[in-house]
């Protein structure tokens, strides 16, 4: 008979798909492990929301969690699950040392999401008025932080080859503990653009993104500010809608119809008002990862005009699905290209088809990833030894943060 085995995932939010990339990417992750056989279980200290997906209706068991507390312990021994999967390095540093404390065996996967320190760093820069430079880097602290965690796992799953580069290249993170695995879409999902709204049918540009995300924020602030009053002058018919989950007072205040400038909020159906428009925007001027937004927009036959930042590590050696231009007046005179030029827009739509099926369909990535899981795991003694560093810092991080927790764990039943 055998025994099912068992993946812990613990979360750092429970997942949204429909908030954002990251709620996507977890739920690509859970059933990336469910064709492999493994019976999922998703632990979060996270409080549950509005828009969180059932987790029971495909098939995975939700378990709500607490930190600095001993409880998980006890939690994870009964469980002794085969894999670990921590959602983001924050989670790593809470029950990283845990779980190698109570289940030595199990193989400790990080999924970065992005690299944070990267996005914090681009930020710092800009809110600076500078150029970003590697150098930023080696001064953010989170960067000391998400280095140490993905050193001390025995994979890290990375969504952009640049910021694999990046590891390698600026902090000398062995490839070994490196795993390329983007966002990854099912071959149906690819829709037939002769089925697809035409160019005629479509009107007006979009901006989709959870405004919980300090990138989006401000590139729709570069929007209202810079790039939208160029556009309108040019196109006095067409409107912008502004998508997004969890928008806050001050963007709704952004919302002007004369301008046609218009926060929408939350799309009840992202792939619908995708669909329906001629143009994405993606002006985003700082940032980390590869960007949902814009893969959904390539999904949907939605070419996009977006900054080197927002199409960073998306399309290879392929053409954009559009445009890619970082100076204002250019990547304004593109938007308008792509809106009123229709053979252009076309072409635009297929360049997109050609990144998803080169870089994205899942069908590329199961058979190798797959083998590598099982590889680490017949190996993982030896995989362990060559990352001295990691053991290092697990063995110091496992004491500090151990007696740290113990002691927050003790303040609070006092």
């Amino acid at each position: 008979m055998n025994v099912i085995q068992s993946l812990l995932i613990i979360g750092f939010v429970w997942p949204e798909p429909n908030s954002s990339a990251a709620g996507g990417r977890m739920m690509q992750l859970i059933s990336l492990f469910q064709d492999q056989g493994y019976r999922i279980i998703f632990a979060s200290p996270a409080q549950d929301s509005d828009f969180m997906v059932d987790l029971g209706e495909f098939g995975v068991e939700k378990v709500t969690i607490a930190l600095n507390n001993s409880s998980f312990d006890d939690f994870i021994k009964v469980l002794n699950p085969l894999v670990v999967l921590f959602d983001r390095f924050m989670m790593e540093e809470q029950f990283g040392w845990r779980v190698a404390e109570n289940c030595p065996d199990a193989l400790r996967i990080l999924d970065t999401e992005d690299l944070h320190c990267l996005r914090l760093a681009r930020q710092k820069a800009f809110k600076e008025n500078r150029e970003f430079q590697i150098q930023d880097l080696l001064v953010e602290e989170v960067a000391k932080r998400e280095i140490a965690s993905i050193l001390r796992c025995d994979l890290s799953l990375m969504i952009s080859e640049y910021e694999i580069e990046l590891l390698t290249s600026t902090f000398r993170i062995d490839k070994g503990l490196l795993y390329y695995l983007p966002l990854l879409l099912e071959k149906n999902t690819i829709l037939d653009l002769a089925e697809l709204p035409s160019f005629e049918e479509r009107n007006d540009f979009i901006f989709i993104g959870n405004f919980y995300h300090e990138p989006n924020w401000n590139a729709v602030q570069y929007l209202k500010e810079s790039i939208w009053p160029l556009i309108k002058k040019q196109l006095p018919e067409a409107v912008l809608n502004i998508y997004g989950a969890y928008p806050s007072q001050k963007v709704l205040q952004l919302n002007n119809i004369k301008e046609g400038f218009l926060i929408r909020g939350r799309a009840e159906n992202a792939n619908e008002v995708v669909i329906n428009s001629r143009i994405v925007l993606a002006p985003l001027r700082f940032g980390a990862g590869i960007k949902g937004k814009l893969l959904e927009a390539m999904q949907c036959g939605t070419p996009s005009v977006a900054t080197s930042i927002g199409a960073e590590s998306m399309h290879r050696d392929l053409e954009w699905n559009g445009f890619v231009e970082d100076i204002p007046e250019l990547f304004v005179a593109k938007a308008v290209q792509l809106y009123q030029d229709q053979n252009v827009w076309m072409q635009a739509q297929i360049n997109g088809i050609k990144i998803i099926e080169k870089c994205y369909l899942k069908e590329l990535f199961v058979d190798e990833f797959k083998s590598r899981i099982v590889s680490l795991m017949s190996n993982l003694d030896q995989h362990r030894l060559t990352n001295f560093m990691g053991e290092l810092l697990q063995h110091h991080t496992l004491k500090s943060t151990k007696y740290m927790s113990k002691w927050i764990e003790e303040k609070n039943k006092a």
